[in-house]
């Protein structure tokens, strides 16, 4: 029996349903966003900080910054499970702990081992513990009926933290230059900019710690019956917090070799993970812009240039925008389908950086140029460069195409996963960005020596023009052999 329309069905009412819901659900909303703030402040300023401080060439920073990703994501994909052995709350105070205390020690120490060995690795398993919890979390504090809504504002709190991370990123660049430094007022310790902005991220760490000790309460359980407030269960009560995570490591490899070899007798996760495999070849897109964006917007854009605000504000903001206009206008689309139209247009949008600057001279000396360049990015400059045209285009298509095929990547391995198993096709869909990380953060520093060097000739435009024809690989690829490797979605006729 359809349900029938009224204000719990309206648009909104579909906010509304919120309402009620337990005070746990909006700690977490406002802790993804300070976390991914954090997040994004450290982030973009990795490559750079390594480069700068630590004093490694592109090709070691790249390589750096590849087996940091490749650890993160394979942490991701191991940690999942020790959640159930310590509970929501102590997770949230393991990961948030383990930030706090790395993000300290880069901002402080230019030891090359202290801060790769103290800083980074842990700062890995500090990330990679919270995005399965929180993921866990909304879904434990949120009822049937607010859960929709509540993974739809939790993506949206993701991109307001990056939005804020952008604009952060570049004022603080601005004030103190790009090679400038801070003296703390009250530690007296001189920052360089870029520690500054790893401190930043420490600061805003460390109020989710202390969010989570004091107001997350460990036994809340919300189900469609009503709240429950029993004591956290773990499983292994008796032993201690260290002891527990050892024996839940153990009990989690066992529990992945099992589902892993059974994975491999299904004839569709094969097509599955070939699938996975070609989308991976659009999604460097956005590790290229983490990781090689930035060195390549000051090395062509001048020190101080707004390169934040570009990708890390604008890409967020219209991201918000979009995906639920997307998601209404594809909604009777298979996902199969929505990924080729999302990917093709994410991956022409790389070309834009791959064409001559003067191209855009003329959008860049009329309306468009001084509306972009002058009056959102602040540049003081009166004569615009037309890369802000071809770098502000290719954004704006590249946040269309992720709004297309994005969320679907999130949907399919749960439309085709046989009942039961559809955590282990969502927790084993991480293993070629396993791989992806690793190849973007080592050509990533290749790329950059190559083409876009700090000092001599450079040919960017070469470099964007490869990283493009690397991402067409996923829309041509998914088109091309489409009847070997799509899936019957549960739902769709397609």
């Amino acid at each position: 029996m359809a349900e029938p329309q009224g204000a719990s069905s309206s648009f909104l009412g579909k906010f509304l349903v919120l309402k009620g819901a337990v005070r746990e659900l909006w700690i977490i909303f406002g802790c993804k966003i300070l976390a991914i703030v954090a997040y994004g402040l450290v982030n973009s300023t990795l490559v750079l900080w390594l480069s700068s401080d630590l004093g490694y060439s592109d090709v070691r920073a790249g390589f750096v910054i590849a087996t940091w990703s490749t650890f993160m994501t394979l942490f991701t994909v191991m940690i999942g499970s020790l959640v159930d052995a310590i509970g929501v709350r102590k997770a949230f105070l393991i990961g948030f702990g383990a930030c706090v205390a790395a993000r300290a020690v880069m901002a402080f120490c230019l030891s090359h081992w202290v801060a790769l060995a103290g800083g980074l690795l842990p700062l890995a398993l500090g990330e990679a513990l919270m995005t399965p919890v929180m993921v866990a979390a909304v879904k434990r504090y949120a009822t049937t009926a607010q859960r929709s809504m509540s993974f739809s504002i939790f993506y949206a709190m993701m991109n307001v933290g990056f939005a804020i991370s952008g604009y952060t990123f570049d004022k603080v660049r601005t004030a103190l230059g790009e090679y400038g430094h801070y003296t703390l007022p009250v530690l007296g310790a001189t920052l360089s900019t870029y520690q500054t902005l790893i401190f930043l991220g420490f600061l805003f760490t460390i109020p989710n710690l202390l969010i989570i000790y004091f107001f997350l309460r460990g036994g809340i359980e919300v189900t469609d019956e009503g709240v429950r407030d029993n004591p956290e269960k773990t499983k292994y009560p008796d032993e201690s917090v260290a002891k527990a995570l050892v024996l839940s490591s153990r009990d989690a490899l066992k529990d992945w070799a099992r589902i892993f070899a059974n994975l491999w007798t299904q004839p569709a996760f094969y097509r599955f993970l070939v699938f996975l495999t070609l989308v991976v070849c659009v999604r460097l897109i956005f590790y290229h812009m983490h990781y090689t964006f930035p060195k390549y917007g000051i090395r062509e854009l001048g020190e101080g240039a707004p390169i934040g605000r570009i990708f890390g504000v604008l890409n967020p903001v219209l991201i918000v925008i979009l995906v639920p206009i997307v998601g209404a206008l594809t909604q009777k689309m298979s996902a199969y389908r929505v990924v080729i139209i999302g990917s093709f247009i994410a991956a022409c949008s790389v070309f834009f950086m791959a064409m001559p600057p003067a191209w855009f001279q003329p959008l860049a000396d009329g309306w468009f140029g001084e509306l972009i360049a002058h009056r959102w990015l602040g540049v003081k400059d009166p004569v615009v460069n037309p890369l802000y045209v071809s770098i502000v285009l290719s954004m704006v298509l590249l946040s269309v195409g992720e709004a297309f095929y994005s969320p679907r990547l999130y949907e399919y391995p749960a439309a085709i996963a046989p009942k039961g198993q559809e955590g282990s096709y969502m927790a084993l869909s991480l293993l070629p960005y396993f791989v992806a990380k690793f190849f973007v953060g080592s050509i990533s520093g290749f790329l950059l020596q190559t083409y876009c060097p700090a000092a001599g000739p450079r040919s960017s435009g070469t470099m964007w023009l490869i990283i493009g024809i690397m991402a067409m690989t996923t829309p041509v690829g998914l088109l091309v052999f489409r009847r070997y490797i799509q899936v019957h979605e549960s739902g769709r006729s397609e």
